[in-house]
């Protein structure tokens, strides 16, 4: 496949890569103070397992098995803008870090951000 017709999953590298952006950017998360309280209470080893499969699938990769509903695994938690924000930003960080090139850190960051209202609860863009 060229890379103009591989998907994204592939062109980063596929299930290694995943694994190893879920856990480098895991590192950058629980070090945020404004992030860690959510993962207080968290198993990260499940944590890390659902986030490799979402990644995956958000990037076009095999998609998981059951996947929940992203607002139901989120609903009640606070997840606020802000807070995806940061998440966000430590994602950035991150693919920076693994030395991905700009425009396909950006268009992950875009994948992803799709998925801000389902996060956070919101429907029109206010908190």
């Amino acid at each position: 496949m060229s890379p103009s017709t591989s998907t994204l999953f592939l062109r980063i590298g596929g299930e290694p890569a995943i694994r190893n952006l879920v856990d480098a950017f895991y590192e950058r998360v629980l070090s945020n103070p404004k992030l860690q309280p959510f993962f207080l209470d968290t198993p990260m080893d499940r944590l890390r397992n659902m986030q490799y499969e979402f990644f995956t699938a958000a990037l076009d990769g095999p998609p998981a098995a059951n996947p929940r509903p992203l607002s139901y695994v989120h609903f009640g938690r606070g997840i606020t803008r802000e807070h995806f924000g940061l998440f966000i930003d430590c994602l950035f960080d991150t693919l920076k870090d693994l030395r991905l090139d700009d425009a396909t850190a950006r268009e992950i960051i875009s994948r992803l951000n799709v998925y801000a209202d389902e996060i956070t609860g919101s429907s029109n863009g206010s908190e």
